[in-house]
């Protein structure tokens, strides 16, 4: 770690501290009745959100999942608008329609999370067929779980994006499950980064609780995908602590499992590299109280929100083009 800023350490630590409390802060919420719906909380998985999005610049876009609100704060969206979309109050990023699962943000290049396994990875590769056919620098970033890999769109995505050299970063997050099945009960392959040797693209396989570890491979990735040489794949192996959704029996887990990858979380594991690297401990606990201050806000900021007007539930549903643009 010594090769890297100090303040840029401190950012990651703040980025994934801020994952974890949103979530469990959004759990709490719904029980008091503040968000209406299910959550599938990301508690677990926070490096591979936040190693990834650091590595990608501000005008590249990502696409996410159910499973999606660390993929939106680790690239930079504000849990103040967040929290009013999960509580479906029209100060939301999507005036409260799209929920905890389907929030986006274009301006942060933020193309949407999406309710459908698989389903945001054909969005980011048409992304990237836009910015090849534009000759722009950009990239594109989908996420999605070992299941999706199951899917026929993310074969075709791949086969497409492998034909035309797409930049575009397949990053699966392989949290040993596919809602309740064992990966071992839903591919022949241990590691799912070997899928991308059918589609002659690199397929890497890296520590998921490590956001160096998955920073450093994004960023190689990007790096490729910029200089034309196509996509590739990346699966980071992470865990989920918490159920598929809130309210998960969690029945199929094995016995001492959740224990053992406890030992590995990724937000104390690397807090105790930073305390081991000469960060204090006043410097991570006003990070930790900075993140408690700004979510505090965002649940009286969703509170006091409005909920969407009746008169409104068509408002949007349609493009209005007027002198070639769209509102």
């Amino acid at each position: 770690m010594t090769e890297y800023f100090h303040d840029f350490l401190l950012e990651i630590y703040r980025r994934m501290y801020l994952i974890r409390e949103f979530e469990l802060r959004a759990i709490e919420e719904r029980r008091r009745g503040l968000i209406p719906g299910f959550i599938h909380s990301c508690v677990g998985q926070e490096a591979t959100a936040v190693g990834a999005c650091l590595a990608l610049n501000q005008n590249d876009v990502i696409t996410s999942t159910h499973r999606g609100h660390g993929h939106l704060l680790g690239k930079g969206g504000d849990p103040k608008f967040m929290m009013a979309e999960l509580a479906a109050r029209s100060t939301g990023y999507c005036r409260g329609r799209g929920g905890s699962l389907h929030i986006a943000d274009f301006d942060l290049g933020i193309l949407g999370a999406n309710g459908i396994v698989g389903g945001g990875i054909p969005a980011a590769v048409g992304a990237a067929l836009a910015f090849s056919l534009r000759k722009e620098k950009r990239v594109a970033l989908s996420f999605f779980g070992d299941g999706a890999t199951n899917q026929g769109s993310f074969h075709e995505a791949a086969n497409l994006a492998a034909v035309w050299k797409l930049p575009v970063i397949f990053f699966c997050e392989n949290n040993l499950y596919g809602e309740g099945t064992p990966q071992s009960k839903q591919a022949p392959l241990c590691d799912l980064a070997n899928r991308s040797a059918s589609y002659c693209f690199p397929g890497i396989v890296v520590d998921g609780n490590d956001p160096i570890a998955v920073y450093e491979a994004t960023k190689n990735a990007v790096e490729r995908a910029r200089q034309g040489e196509g996509p590739t794949l990346i699966e980071g192996k992470t865990y989920r602590y918490r159920g598929h959704y809130e309210g998960d029996p969690q029945v199929y887990r094995l016995p001492g499992e959740m224990e053992e990858w406890l030992k590995r979380d990724p937000i104390p594991t690397f807090r105790k590299r930073l305390l081991e690297k000469g960060t204090s401990e006043s410097q991570i606990k006003q990070i930790e109280e900075q993140v408690q201050r700004q979510l505090d806000e965002a649940v009286v900021f969703a509170s006091s929100s409005p909920v969407p007007k009746v008169e409104d539930a068509l408002a949007g549903v349609y493009a209005d083009i007027h002198d070639g643009k769209v509102f």
